[in-house]
C-alpha cells in the first residue's frame, strides 16, 4: 500500500483516538508563561495594512482570552511557502513553532523529521470544529494515523476573468469561457487589444507549472499518477492536448504574452497591472491581486473550470494550514491548536470576523474557503455571516459558486512531480519546435523514479 493509501486509510483510527483523548488536556497544561512563533500573517502592505491591523487584534484577543500565552510572527513573505525557501527553512531547522505548509508537503516535512505529532493533543478543548471540517482538508497532515499539522484553508481551481477587459474586446464577463476551445478565442480576442497584454495567461516555473499542467490534466479527465500512485499517467492524449493547448496559443495565436517562465507572484503582478485577460486561479488569488498588487476587486470574476469541448471532468484541489515544529512542549502544541482555532477554524472570529472585516473597509464575500462539511452547523453559520455582511458584488462569483465542479486531490509526492512537469510546460511556453511526445515521454521517466522511491 503506498504512503498516501494508509495515511488516508487510517484517519478513522485517528478519529477513534481522539475521542479517547480527553485526558491529554491536563499533559499539554504545563504551568508557566508558553510562547509560540507562527508564521504566515498579513503582509504589511495588505489593504492598506488593514489586514495585518485586524491579526494583530486578534492576537491580543487570543492572549486575553488564554493567559499566559503569548504568540510572535513573524513574516516569510507574500507567498507564505516559496518551495525553495521552505525546503531551506526545513533543512536548517529555521522554521516557526506553528509553520505554514500546503497540503502537499507532509513527505518532504516527514523526510526532514521537522514535525511534532500533535494527534493527542487534538481534542475538543483545542479544536471544537474538528468533526466539522472535510476530510479532504484534514486527511493531508495526516500519516499512518499520526497528525503533524492543522488544516484551515481549502479550495478549488477555476477560471478567473478580468471584466474590464473581456468588455473591452466585446466578450460577456458574466458568461466565462467553459471550454478550453473557448478559452483560446477569448483570449485571442483579448490579446488583439494590444498594449502588452495576455488573453490567457499560465505558469511554468517554480512548481507552479506543474501544479497548473495537472489542473487542466484532470480538467480534461486525465490523471497526474495511476491509481495506486506507483506510476506516472499523464503521457496521454490529455496530457499532449494540454501542452499542444499551450503551444498553439504560444506560437500560433500569440494570446499568451512574450514573456514566460512565469512563477505565483509573476502572473499576479501582471494581472493587477490589468496585462491578464483570464488565468487559472482560486478565489483567493483575486484578493491577492488586490492586497498585494494594487488591483481592485471591481476588475474580477471567476467562473469554474473549464474543460475539454464541455464541462469539466473535475478540477485541482488543494489548500494550506500549520505544521508543528519538532520539539514543542505539551503547552506550546495546546496554545499552537488553540490559536489556529480561533484565527482559522470558527465562524463569526478570527479570519471569519465578517463583521470586523467590513467596519475596517476589508473587502468580504469571496467564495472561499472550501473547508466545512456541507450542511453542517459551522458551513451554515459561516455562509449566513458572510452573506450578511458581504461589501462586494456576488454576482461575479456566482457562476464559480453556482457550477461547482467535482475536486480532484493532488497526487503524493506533488511537489517534486510539480518540479518535473516545470520542464514541459516551460518548454512549450518558450521553444517554437517543442517536441511534446518527447517532453511527456522524459517526464514520465522522472516522475517513475520519483515514485518508486515511495515506500
Amino acid at each position: 500500500m503506498s504512503i498516501k493509501a494508509l495515511r488516508v486509510a487510517l484517519v478513522v483510527a485517528l478519529g477513534a483516538s481522539l475521542a479517547a483523548c480527553g485526558d491529554s488536556k491536563d499533559e499539554a497544561s504545563a504551568g508557566g508563561p508558553t510562547t509560540i512563533v507562527v508564521d504566515c500573517p498579513p503582509q504589511k502592505t495588505d489593504n492598506g495594512g488593514k489586514s495585518l491591523q485586524l491579526w494583530n487584534d486578534d492576537v491580543a484577543a487570543f492572549q486575553k482570552a488564554h493567559p499566559g500565552v503569548t504568540v510572535k510572527t513573524v513574516s516569510v513573505g507574500s507567498q507564505c511557502n516559496n518551495p525553495a525557501d521552505f525546503t531551506a527553512r526545513l533543512q536548517g531547522g529555521t522554521q516557526a513553532d506553528l509553520f505554514y505548509g500546503y497540503m502537499t508537503d507532509l513527505d518532504q516535512v516527514l523526510d526532514a523529521d521537522a514535525a511534532e505529532d500533535i494527534t493527542k493533543y487534538i481534542t475538543a478543548d483545542t479544536v471544537p470544529n474538528w468533526d466539522k471540517l472535510l476530510p479532504a482538508i484534514k486527511d493531508p497532515f495526516i500519516e499512518n494515523g499520526k497528525a503533524y499539522g492543522l488544516g484551515y484553508a481549502g479550495y478549488g481551481l477555476g477560471l478567473v476573468v478580468n471584466k474590464k477587459l473581456f468588455q473591452q474586446a466585446g466578450l460577456d464577463p458574466s458568461k466565462p469561457p467553459a471550454t478550453w476551445q473557448e478559452v483560446a478565442a477569448a483570449a485571442k480576442k483579448i490579446s488583439a487589444l494590444g498594449n502588452g497584454i495576455a488573453g490567457y495567461q499560465e505558469y511554468s516555473a517554480g512548481n507552479t507549472g506543474g501544479w497548473h499542467f495537472s489542473a487542466a490534466l484532470y480538467s480534461r479527465g486525465g490523471s497526474v499518477v495511476s491509481a495506486d500512485g506507483k506510476k506516472a499517467a499523464f503521457n496521454t492524449a490529455e496530457g499532449k492536448a494540454v501542452l499542444q493547448n499551450l503551444h498553439d496559443m504560444r506560437f500560433t495565436d500569440n494570446s499568451v504574452g512574450e514573456k514566460q517562465l512565469l512563477q505565483w507572484a509573476d502572473l499576479l503582478t501582471n494581472a493587477g497591472a490589468g496585462k491578464v485577460g483570464m488565468y487559472i486561479g482560486a478565489p483567493d488569488t483575486i484578493k491577492a491581486i488586490v492586497t498585494q498588487f494594487k488591483g481592485t476587486y471591481e476588475d474580477w470574476a471567476i467562473g469554474p473550470m473549464p474543460g475539454d469541448g464541455g464541462p469539466a471532468k473535475s478540477t485541482l484541489g488543494g489548500g494550506s494550514g500549520y505544521f508543528f515544529k519538532k520539539g514543542l512542549t505539551p503547552a506550546q502544541i495546546k496554545a499552537g491548536l488553540q490559536w489556529v482555532t480561533f484565527e482559522k477554524l470558527t465562524p463569526g472570529q478570527g479570519d471569519f470576523n465578517y463583521v470586523a472585516q467590513k467596519g475596517m473597509g476589508v473587502p468580504v464575500g469571496l467564495p472561499e474557503p472550501l473547508i466545512w462539511t456541507p450542511g453542517s452547523d459551522v458551513q451554515k453559520q459561516d455562509d449566513e455571516l458572510k452573506k450578511a455582511n458581504s461589501n462586494l458584488n456576488l454576482a461575479d462569483y456566482a457562476p464559480y459558486a453556482n457550477s461547482p465542479v467535482k475536486i480532484k486531490a493532488e497526487p503524493g509526492r506533488a511537489q517534486a512531480i510539480y518540479a518535473v512537469l516545470d520542464a514541459a510546460m516551460s518548454a512549450v511556453l518558450t521553444q517554437p519546435g517543442a517536441d511534446i511526445n518527447g517532453l511527456l515521454a522524459t517526464a514520465e521517466q522522472k516522475v517513475n523514479t520519483i515514485l518508486s522511491q515511495e515506500a
